[in-house]
């Protein structure tokens, strides 16, 4: 009897592996995608294919953990975004997209966390790369995920290592991307069970001096006729955690007026707050970054005012952050400080970042 039940075991366990390491095409028929408005189904080139000229088609009733996910798509010279969202829940989720027209150049391809709609790459430069495509035929993009970690691969080569994705979401749907109209087909899922790695990240560097810390308001639409100190002193404020790079990514924090059109928005505006508290009379040095727009203020008094915003400095400037590129002395006095950071936003990623030294 015992030697049956091992035997029985044994089997379901072998069953479960291979089911496992199964790779499923999702065919390219509405009995399988929900898609949105003007998304439609074609024959070309000999197969079934998808063209979607915008946002995000979903995969139906289908969960994703671990695994490989492939799809090919057309090459395409013109401006366009071209990619595989995975972990989808509600409007948040992990994203990687080809910029075929961005061939050979260092942002080529990108990962973002899609956090309440709202597209992040101005946050994660790191996580960009260069890349050759196929100027013809079909490109294949492929992603490997393995707990927090992914592989992204561009016609069998790896292009990209994400250590760290953002969302920490372990499970959700599964779909793709596009802007500005592209042909997709051979869309493939592989189920696995995880790998254990060991990957060591900037994320375990953590500086001392870093603001890990903020309180913050929710989102209003921003018009700096109606701004000022005393209107936002008295809001009401939560406190977030930053990453440990000291990263505050505020769309993960709250919901925007109007998100996911991406300069199609209009500006909103938070404003996060810290608290100084000084023994003495003395000045500390305050670098931040931001995206897109800053006001600093000090005890209530306007310090700084800047624009950090996508193409503001010129039509290859990407708004990036990430490198406490501003710096201000503030003149504490005894006793509570508090800064107050107005930020403002439109699109591709909102973010704050901060240290006192």
């Amino acid at each position: 009897m015992t030697k049956i039940f091992y035997f029985i075991i044994t089997i379901c366990s072998i069953q479960f592996l291979s089911a496992q390491n199964q790779t499923t095409t999702i065919e390219m028929s509405s009995a399988n995608w929900d898609l949105p408005k003007g998304a439609k189904f074609e024959k070309f080139d000999n197969r079934k294919t998808l063209i979607l000229p915008r946002s995000r088609a979903t995969v139906k009733n289908l969960q994703f953990k671990n695994g490989t996910i492939e799809v090919d798509i057309y090459a395409n010279s013109k401006r366009s975004f071209a990619g595989i969202t995975f972990r989808k829940q509600n409007n948040t989720m992990e994203e990687v997209y080809m910029r075929m027209h961005k061939a050979n150049q260092a942002d080529a391809i990108q990962y973002t966390p899609i956090f309440n709609n709202e597209s992040n790459w101005q946050l994660y430069r790191e996580y960009q790369a260069n890349v050759s495509f196929k100027n013809i035929g079909w490109n294949t993009l492929k992603i490997d995920v393995n707990n927090q970690i992914a592989d992204v691969y561009v016609n069998g080569n790896k292009v990209l290592t994400i250590d760290n994705l953002r969302t920490e979401q372990t499970n959700g749907g599964i779909g793709l991307f596009a802007l500005f109209t592209n042909r997709f087909s051979n869309f493939r899922v592989t189920h696995k069970k995880p790998i254990s790695k060991e990957i060591t990240t900037k994320e375990n560097i953590i500086d001392p001096t870093i603001i890990s810390q903020w309180n913050i308001t929710q989102a209003k639409p921003y018009t700096s006729e109606d701004l000022s100190f005393k209107s936002f002193v008295n809001y009401n404020y939560s406190t977030v955690k930053t990453e440990s790079s000291g990263l505050l990514p505020i769309s993960k924090y709250v919901k925007k007026s109007t998100s996911g059109n991406f300069e199609q928005n209009k500006e909103d505006y938070i404003v996060a707050s810290k608290t100084i508290h000084s023994k003495k009379e003395e000045t500390k040095l305050f670098s931040f970054d931001y995206s897109d727009k800053i006001i600093v203020y000090l005890n209530g008094q306007k310090l700084f005012k800047g624009n950090n915003a996508f193409r503001t400095k010129g039509v290859q400037y990407m708004g990036h952050t990430g490198t406490f590129a501003n710096q201000l002395y503030l003149p504490l006095k005894k006793g509570k400080n508090t800064i107050h950071c107005v930020v403002i936003d439109k699109a591709n990623g909102w973010g704050l970042m901060g240290k006192l030294e």
